[in-house]
């Protein structure tokens, strides 16, 4: 597998915010959005085999918790990552899946809880979503929305509605798109989209949703990586 980091932190987004996670960003995107703030992920990292992975996060977290895979796009690897995710449900880990749902997720093991990122309009990677996954989806998944602007929150509005994803998976999430040049300063001003703002729309409209925010990037400087 080629890994670009493994790391303890607290979990700063979906449902679990807030709670002690190891994660597992693996290398490697077939997408190029225009608010990632992983680029560094594209490229790089280092190869080690799945046991080797299991290892080092059985040293950080040894009597289980909360795993989080993601990347990059995770399921780029899907022929050693699949068994990964199974030997660490085995063991007693929660996993979550960070994905953007453009790769068939029929492999992936029940257990697993998948955070699909469904891709808006400005990302510049709109459509990539394979709409068969909807049927993949279990009640414990997520479906988050990443939103820069009216555009995006309108799509990302009518897409949960169209496919009534509040009846579909544990939760919809639509969190503002943070600046991937963020630096310094650990407040909404590095937000693309103003926070206050989205969630005035999502009130108007009565969206079936809850306002997500990246609250590490609020807990940390921006820019830091590995928190």
């Amino acid at each position: 597998m080629q890994i670009t980091e493994i790391y303890k932190s607290l979990q700063g987004e979906s449902t679990h915010a807030g709670l002690q996670c190891v994660f597992v960003r693996l290398t490697g995107c077939n997408l190029r959005c225009s608010w990632c703030d992983t680029e560094y992920s594209f490229y790089g990292g280092k190869k080690m085999p799945p046991e080797q992975v299991f290892d080092e996060v059985e040293s950080l977290s040894p009597t289980g918790g909360l795993v989080e895979v993601t990347g990059g796009e995770p399921m780029l690897q899907e022929r050693e990552l699949v068994p990964l995710m199974q030997r660490m449900l085995d063991s007693g880990y929660k996993v979550l899946l960070e994905t953007s749902g453009e790769r068939p997720l029929e492999r992936v093991p029940a257990g697993v809880v998948k955070i699909v990122d469904v891709k808006c309009p400005d990302s510049g990677e709109g459509d990539t979503f394979r709409i068969e996954n909807l049927e993949i989806l279990q009640p414990h998944d997520e479906v988050k929305f990443v939103i820069s602007g009216r555009g995006d929150y309108e799509f990302a509005r009518d897409f949960t509605a169209r496919h009534d994803l509040a009846h579909r998976v544990h939760a919809v999430l639509f969190s503002p798109a943070f600046s991937k040049d963020a630096s310094g300063a650990r407040d909404a001003s590095n937000c693309l989209l103003d926070p206050q703002e989205l969630a005035e729309w999502m009130l108007e409209d009565n969206v079936p949703a809850r306002l997500g925010l990246q609250i590490h990037k609020l807990i940390w400087d921006p820019a830091l990586k590995g928190v």
